[in-house]
């Protein structure tokens, strides 16, 4: 039997071979000796590997290793979303601007100076069970409904170009002072039993963008109900046609590019619930630190779904006057499911929805 020379001699030989280039290429024993030791470390690591023992604390190890790992980019992945929610709820969007009133604010005024942020694509969030299909186009939805004034003025920029986006059309709805929807007869929303309400029509609407991407609603500021912050409702819609009687068709008609939501800063959410008629809503006020849809649009970085606004007298009550641009991939496309349609003979309820929500829960 050939014996092998010894782990460290042979370890010093090959030390001297290489330590040392230009001195005498090895001779045929040395060349031998190093491939009976290659032979050898492979035979035995390789009975090691074989081994069950080895093969379980190899593949412990392994999976240990990644879900560390896993977990601490998880880790760093929330730390930096609540980071940046912390900074959306924190950040004061109140405007210092002067020069906007609901009268003289213009889309190329009010969108003049916009950042690189309005580029950011927002976050795509549900739809809720109260959207209304067919709503009319028209700027006023107030239909007399009491509550604070509210203007707001919304741009819509392609996400790839940070160009404006026009001949849009996009929708509001929103709830009232008191935190009930029009166009839906369902619980959780008023009086359920109240069917009249299918026909109403307060604080929704279409527009369609100008050059500028832009287009203004004139509201009222909403209420709120249980289990949701003070929000309102988008949806923007591409490929569709404006029918004679005001109201949208085609398939872009029934989907969506865009499906988001709008908030206020708490503040002055505070100062409109301190006022008749929101001040008589009984139902619990959910902050927009406890409410779920606010963080998943403020969980990207420069995703701020809060309006920028101005007061527009000496106090909420004279109004208010609010904007913010919207970034938007065109060619999405998400599905739109209705509570109800707008009709010629007014709302009529769409029995395959679910227009009370998961379990009868408050809409979304």
């Amino acid at each position: 039997m050939q014996l092998l020379p010894s782990l460290p001699l042979l370890a010093a030989t090959l030390t001297a071979v290489v330590a040392h280039p230009g001195h005498a290429p090895p001779s045929a024993a040395e060349l031998e000796a190093t491939r009976a030791f290659k032979r050898s470390t492979h035979q035995r690591y390789s009975h090691c590997a074989s081994t069950s023992s080895i093969q379980r604390r190899h593949a412990l190890h392994s999976q240990t290793r990644r879900q560390q790992l896993l977990s601490d980019l998880r880790t760093q992945l929330r730390r930096n979303s609540s980071d940046y929610f912390s900074t959306v709820l924190g950040t004061d969007h109140q405007s210092n601007r002067t020069d906007l009133t609901s009268s003289n604010a213009t889309t190329s005024t009010v969108f003049a100076s916009n950042s690189s942020s309005a580029c950011v694509l927002q976050p795509e969030v549900t739809i809720g069970p109260y959207w209304v299909s067919g709503e009319l186009l028209r700027s006023n939805v107030t239909d007399g409904q009491p509550g604070v004034p509210l203007y707001l003025d919304v741009q819509f920029v392609n996400v790839d170009t940070c160009q404006p986006v026009p001949e849009l059309f996009w929708e509001i709805w929103s709830c009232n002072s008191t935190g009930v929807y029009s166009g839906v007869s369902a619980a959780g929303n008023g009086n359920s039993d109240d069917t009249s309400n299918l026909n109403a029509t307060f604080s929704r609407g279409v527009q369609q963008t100008d050059s500028n991407g832009a287009s203004q609603f004139t509201t009222i500021f909403p209420g709120h109900y249980t289990g949701r912050a003070t929000h309102i409702h988008v949806v923007a819609h591409a490929n569709a046609t404006l029918l004679s009687n005001n109201t949208l068709s085609g398939g872009g008609a029934d989907g969506a590019i865009h499906i988001g939501q709008l908030f206020f800063d708490q503040d002055l959410i505070s100062q409109v619930e301190a006022l008749q008629p929101y001040s008589t809503n009984t139902q619990n006020l959910t902050l927009n630190a406890d409410d779920s849809i606010f963080a998943e649009e403020a969980s990207s970085q420069g995703s701020d779904p809060v309006v920028e606004y101005v007061l527009l007298g000496d106090s909420v009550q004279d109004g208010v006057f609010a904007w913010t641009t919207i970034a938007v991939d065109v060619g999405a496309e998400y599905t739109t499911q209705a509570a109800a349609s707008w009709t010629d003979d007014g709302g009529v309820a769409n029995e395959s929805s679910q227009g009370q929500g998961p379990g009868g829960a408050p809409p979304s």
